[in-house]
């Protein structure tokens, strides 16, 4: 891994849009001491250009397309025999996106409104090994900690993106491999959590609250 500053930090881009990988690599390969050495835009382009490239660094979306999302590719990665570390460039920012991107094994979580500085910096400090954290991203997460207030587990988040896209208990029940009754008393949990009485409380609850994304 890179780890002074004559090392050039080399980069693969997973992103399923190609204008924005474009831009990204035009923007990163305009940096000294940054080389993008590859892109992908799906799990099975990410694992077979990172395996033939072995970089340092790999950007990485959350939304790609209809295959496997960036915090599944960001796992398959980390489980290489020389695996990357994975810093997330996405425009979600709800506590379900980064605690499962996190828990993925990625090392760090901008957005991508975030300046350019930043980025670069983001870059370097992720290739040492660093954890990089977007400020509102840090901030959500220290509010978790610090809650006084219960806080939602990442079953029950599961169970609200799952309500948002309007599955019964029984299909949820399905999804998640758990009896109906289990199903049920997520729903208590939550809908006690959130501090409403209807599954269209809870989805609206969670959404106002950047727990899930619109539409699970």
């Amino acid at each position: 891994m890179a780890d002074s500053g004559s090392d050039v930090v080399r980069v693969v881009l997973v992103d399923d849009h190609p204008v924005v990988r474009a831009g990204l690599r035009a923007l990163v390969d305009g940096q000294e001491g940054i080389a993008v050495v590859g892109e992908a835009s799906d799990l099975a382009s990410a694992v077979r250009v990172v395996t033939a490239e072995r970089p340092d660094v790999v950007l990485m979306d959350l939304g790609l397309g209809d295959g496997p999302g960036g915090a599944e590719v960001t796992a398959r990665l980390r489980a290489l025999p020389h695996p990357p570390h994975v810093l997330v460039l996405t425009t979600y920012d709800t506590e379900a996106d980064i605690l499962r991107a996190l828990d993925a094994g990625a090392l760090g979580y901008l957005l991508k409104d975030a300046p350019p500085d930043r980025l670069f910096a983001g870059i370097r400090a992720t290739a040492r090994g660093e954890t990089v954290l977007a400020p509102s991203v840090a901030a959500r997460l220290v509010r978790r900690t610090a809650s006084p207030g219960p806080v939602v587990t990442e079953r029950e988040v599961e169970v609200l993106e799952l309500l948002a896209r309007g599955l019964g208990n029984r299909d949820m029940a399905r999804e998640l491999l758990v009896s109906e009754a289990t199903v049920k008393s997520h729903l208590s949990h939550v809908y006690t959590k959130l501090g409403v009485d209807t599954r269209a409380g809870a989805v609206a609850a969670a959404i106002e609250r950047r727990i899930i994304r619109p539409g699970g």
